[in-house]
Formats: structure tokens, C-alpha cells, sequence
């Protein structure tokens, strides 16, 4: 499957596995990004959580608990987030695996296609579980934020009813 090396025209046969090896590094090319995301997500979820925390001092008891429920939100919306972190570094190093064994198996001449597709395939799969763990956190991010738009509603039309 893979050329040698030591081929008639070892200079093809080194351009061949280069251009083999452009497609997962485009792929780490995105899930570099992804991860960049994931981090500023993170981040952002991070400095609500330090904001929440602090408002917890001086609040009253009814505060007090809708400040703990937006807590234990925060701390799922960061479970989530850490979940697809996990999955794209994860699919980052079995990428690099790839092209590794790539290399490596045109260097020995050896077949190493089953390890390749493995590797290549199971870094596909995290790329796919990461994206959809992203997926589920925007979700409950917009969902977190329609709950928080419905309870100043709420308040609003208190505060008028006065």
C-alpha cells in the first residue's frame, strides 16, 4: 500500500507520502481550532462562575439557592466542555499516530494499513464525539441563557405589577 523508500525514484516516493500525510494534517489543523473554542468557552464559563460566586456573599436565601442551581449549571456546561476537550486532544494524538505510522511503515517497508486506518478512524470518532460534546453544550448555554431571559421577564412584570 505505501511506497518505499528505497524505490527506483526515491524523491516520488517521499512526495507520494507527503501528500498521504496533508489530509490528517489538515485535520489537526481543525481541531487545533476546535480546541481554541473549547478554551475560550471554557474561559467564558470560568469568569461566570467566579462573577456567581462572589454574588453569593451578600445574597438572601431565595438568592442564595437560584445562585447555587446557576452554579451546578455552570458546572455542567464545563463537565461538557472538558468531555470535548478530552475527545479532540485525544483525536489530535491518534492523528498524529497516523502519520507517524505513515511514515514509519513506508521507512520499513512494512504494511502497516490496519494501524493507519485504525488510528486514522479513531481519531475521525473523537472528532465527531468532540464536536457533538460542543454541540450539547451550546445547547444547555442557550438554553441556561432562555431560563435567565424568562426569569428577568418575570421580575420585569413583578416590579410593574407593584
Amino acid at each position: 500500500m505505501f511506497p518505499s523508500v528505497v524505490s527506483a525514484n526515491p524523491l516520488d516516493s517521499v512526495a507520494h507520502i507527503i501528500q498521504v500525510a496533508l489530509a490528517p494534517a489538515f485535520l489537526l489543523s481543525a481541531l487545533a481550532t476546535l480546541l481554541n473554542v473549547f478554551s475560550t468557552r471554557l474561559a467564558r464559563v470560568a469568569d461566570k462562575v467566579d462573577a456567581t460566586a462572589g454574588r453569593l456573599d451578600g445574597a438572601d436565601p431565595a438568592e442564595m439557592a437560584r445562585l447555587s442551581r446557576y452554579l451546578s449549571y455552570l458546572r455542567r456546561r464545563s463537565l461538557i466542555l472538558d468531555g470535548a476537550v478530552i475527545l479532540a486532544s485525544l483525536g489530535a494524538v491518534m492523528t498524529g499516530i497516523s502519520v507517524l505510522t505513515l511514515f514509519l511503515g513506508a521507512l520499513r517497508d512494512a504494511t502497516t494499513a490496519s494501524v493507519l486506518f485504525a488510528c486514522f478512524g479513531i481519531a475521525l470518532l473523537c472528532t465527531i464525539a468532540a464536536i457533538g460534546a460542543f454541540l450539547t453544550e451550546i445547547l444547555v448555554a442557550g438554553r441556561g441563557i432562555r431560563v435567565e431571559v424568562a426569569r428577568g421577564q418575570d421580575h420585569a412584570a413583578n416590579l410593574k405589577a407593584r
